[in-house]
């Protein structure tokens, strides 16, 4: 499940709901009820993130207004979510960005920067939970999270930035899931190409990415996220028996360390931290899983799921960069499965599920952008015209990723494009 999925309805430090169900309506609370520090007492309302009610939030209360039993999950789902939201195409490309580093250089490199993406995900966690206790909300998304930190700032200079703060993460969010579906145009017609290109002659590689624009619309027509569900869990089975046949290629024959540079240059480190903060990806789904956690004070902690999931994320990253590049050498490509022999049935069979998990996960990516931008476009339509406005948004938005993919086909240069770009802002500079 690597996506940022709608986020259920559940508390956080939560007061009574039904005065939170009517808080969130409004949008508008006062100062009692929104302290921006403990000593800070402020005479004016504040204008709060306005999270809107959905039909799946509106499900969760009774006609009576009681409160009707939602579906928490136990730490264990947790961690499984957070290792699926972690693990996508960026984990092939992480070989590729340790030979822009060295085997030395980059695997302390990998640490390093594990450690800060771990951290900003606990500042993260941390600020929405003491946000939730301040404002009395259930929950926070990301933006809502940027949004009320400015909204309840003490510095009347920074309140007036909180709708900024909230537009500037949801337009680097819409980069980012944009730029990771850009990607996986670059992957998928990529891998194919060599399948086909050793069977039936060299095919224009354009050719093959037109022929995946085709099911890929039809794929993304599908509106609501419980129909992708089957198709997420068909994704990630087929991710992880992929890696594991990638592993299998991998340990055979392998060479010593000493004939692999252990530094490659300061020039390529740029492109080694682009490809390797695309590959920490999962900072989105953070808040999201904590906010459905049976007891959320478990996501924190030195042995909590957090620390517990991105340990088990960050080994086998540096797994996968140190052997796939130890392996390879400096022949290594922006995804490890095109390194894979093209004559033997077992890696044509690994490119075939990796290049259909990620084709899955298009859709699921392809959510956020999209649930981001249709508000904005029905503010100014007629409600008659919204499901057109829709398809035609979807559409387009494929299309513009499509164009996007066609004229960089590069795919470890678009990885850390966009790792360099939009991931390091959400990853790094935002929490």
């Amino acid at each position: 499940m690597s996506t940022q999925e709608a986020e259920p309805f559940i508390s956080c430090d939560r007061a009574d709901e039904s005065s939170v169900y009517q808080k969130r309506r409004s949008g508008v609370v006062s100062d009692a009820s929104i302290p921006s520090s403990p000593e800070v007492v402020r005479a004016k309302k504040i204008i709060i993130p306005d999270i809107s009610i959905s039909d799946d939030d509106s499900d969760l209360f009774s006609d009576a207004g009681e409160d009707v039993p939602d579906h928490k999950i136990s730490n264990t789902d947790t961690i499984i979510h957070l290792l699926k939201g972690n693990i996508g195409p960026g984990i092939l490309a992480l070989p590729d960005a340790i030979k822009n580093s060295g085997l030395v250089v980059g695997n302390i490199g990998l640490v390093v920067m594990a450690t800060i993406c771990v951290h900003s995900m606990h500042m993260l966690v941390n600020t929405s939970q003491e946000l939730c206790r301040r404002t009395n909300l259930p929950f926070l998304t990301y933006s809502d999270v940027a949004e009320t930190c400015f909204a309840t700032s003490s510095s009347s200079r920074l309140r007036a930035f909180a709708s900024t703060a909230r537009t500037v993460i949801d337009v680097f969010l819409c980069i980012t899931q944009l730029g990771f579906c850009c990607v996986y145009f670059v992957f998928i017609s990529q891998n194919l190409q060599q399948i086909f290109d050793h069977y039936y002659g060299e095919i224009n590689y354009h050719i093959y990415m037109a022929i995946i624009l085709i099911p890929m619309l039809f794929l993304v027509s599908i509106r609501n996220l419980k129909y992708l569900s089957p198709v997420s869990m068909l994704a990630n089975i087929l991710q992880f028996i992929g890696l594991g046949i990638i592993f299998f290629y991998v340990f055979q024959d392998l060479p010593c360390t000493w004939e692999r540079k252990a530094f490659a240059s300061i020039g390529q480190l740029p492109l080694f931290f682009g490809t390797a903060i695309y590959a920490f990806e999962g900072i989105g789904v953070v808040l999201p899983l904590e906010n459905q956690m049976k007891t959320s004070a478990d996501m924190k902690g030195w042995n909590g799921v957090l620390n517990t999931s991105m340990i088990i994320v960050s080994c086998l990253y540096i797994a996968v960069g140190f052997f796939g590049y130890l392996k390879y050498g400096d022949t290594v490509t922006g995804s490890i499965t095109l390194n894979l022999p093209v004559n033997e049935f077992l890696a044509t069979l690994v490119k075939i599920m990796m290049s259909l998990a990620v084709f899955f996960t298009y859709a699921l990516q392809f959510y956020v952008p999209v649930d981001l931008l249709n508000p904005f476009i029905q503010r100014r339509i007629s409600p008659q015209n919204y499901l057109k406005a829709e398809y035609a948004l979807r559409f387009s938005l494929v299309l513009l990723t499509f164009a996007l993919a066609a004229a960089i086909p590069k795919l470890d240069l678009f990885i850390s494009l966009v790792g360099a770009v939009a991931s390091s802002t959400l990853a790094l500079m935002a929490p």
